[in-house]
């Protein structure tokens, strides 16, 4: 869906037997020199020139600061499989830096809502700083896991995530999240990456692969 593969590995869709919490450590520190240091040089394209590379469309940027453009680090598109109509009420799944957040803020308009959703301080620090310059009234920015997302159920008309999914070891729990926040007739617009042969046992429990 989008950009050619930004990081080496992707988990199967399954459970997978490795201490989350210690994943979770590992994908913030990284995140959070996405946040603090994006001209650090990563082995993954970041910034403005990544959102040329996955097709964002020039104007979806109008209006979005710099300081989230920078650090944006997604893996394809959401918005090339349908933009937001006036009025919509949208979850952004580990929001980061809130490019998508307010991509999607500039969509649904001034009667819509955005909730932005991530667990690495830095960027949540960074993405409401952003919401703020920008005049994004209608973004929030809540820290949170996407196993549970501090989300009313039924709230959302639409749920997206940019390069995020791959992280997660308990996919089924991730899409039972989305499910219960989207409201009934809402609609997924997933930006991800896919692997097309199986990963080892092994390879799935080490932590430098799920974020490298």
């Amino acid at each position: 869906m989008g950009a050619q593969p930004q990081r080496a590995f992707v988990p199967e869709a399954a459970v997978i037997d490795l201490d989350a919490e210690t994943l979770r450590e590992a994908i913030r520190e990284e995140y959070r020199v996405v946040a603090e240091d994006p001209n650090h040089g990563f082995h993954f394209h970041t910034g403005r020139r990544l959102t040329e590379i996955v097709g964002y469309e020039p104007e979806w940027l109008e209006g979005v600061p710099e300081i989230a453009i920078e650090s944006f680090a997604g893996t394809g598109c959401p918005f090339r499989m349908g933009v937001l109509a006036p009025g919509e009420r949208a979850v952004d799944l580990g929001c980061g830096a809130g490019i998508d957040s307010m991509v999607a803020a500039r969509m649904v308009g001034p009667g819509g809502a955005v909730i932005g959703v991530d667990m690495t301080p830095a960027m949540i620090e960074k993405a409401r700083h952003a919401a703020s310059e920008g005049g994004f009234d209608q973004v929030e920015i809540r820290d949170g896991l996407m196993e549970a997302l501090p989300v009313p159920d039924g709230w959302a008309d639409v749920v997206l995530s940019n390069g995020v999914f791959n992280l997660a070891p308990d996919k089924s729990r991730v899409l039972g999240e989305m499910d219960r926040v989207l409201r009934p007739g809402g609609r997924l617009q997933i930006g991800d990456i896919l692997v097309a042969r199986s990963v080892s046992n092994e390879a799935k429990q080490k932590i430098d692969l799920w974020t490298g």
